[in-house]
């Protein structure tokens, strides 16, 4: 069975451990990508991770991006909306469909 995680600063992240998701406080941008590649390794599907902390991780989301698994999803924190997560999946429906919906 596939694993759902959640990764960002403990105050963003904490309540998804309530809906029985992984969770993980991470605030630097190398620790996380260790912890992504960890849950890699483990088959994790899908790893929610905090728009703020996605945007400081660089070409490191790029390399995540070619392969199928794990999905890497940015969300809102507790700082509020930026755009990225709404700008990522918009070049994911334009690489899967060809233009904008």
């Amino acid at each position: 069975m596939y694993k759902i995680a959640v990764i960002g600063d403990r105050d963003s992240v904490y309540g998804f451990a309530a809906l029985g998701l992984e969770t993980y406080f991470e605030t630097e941008p190398d620790s996380a990508v260790k912890t992504i590649k960890r849950l890699d390794e483990e088959g994790c599907a899908v790893i929610y991770i905090t728009e703020e902390l996605y945007s400081r991780m660089g070409d490191e989301v790029l390399k995540f991006a070619e392969k199928p698994l794990p999905a890497l999803i940015p969300i809102p924190g507790v700082s509020g909306n930026t755009g990225i997560g709404m700008k990522a999946l918009n070049d994911a429906v334009i690489k899967a469909v060809g233009s904008e919906v």
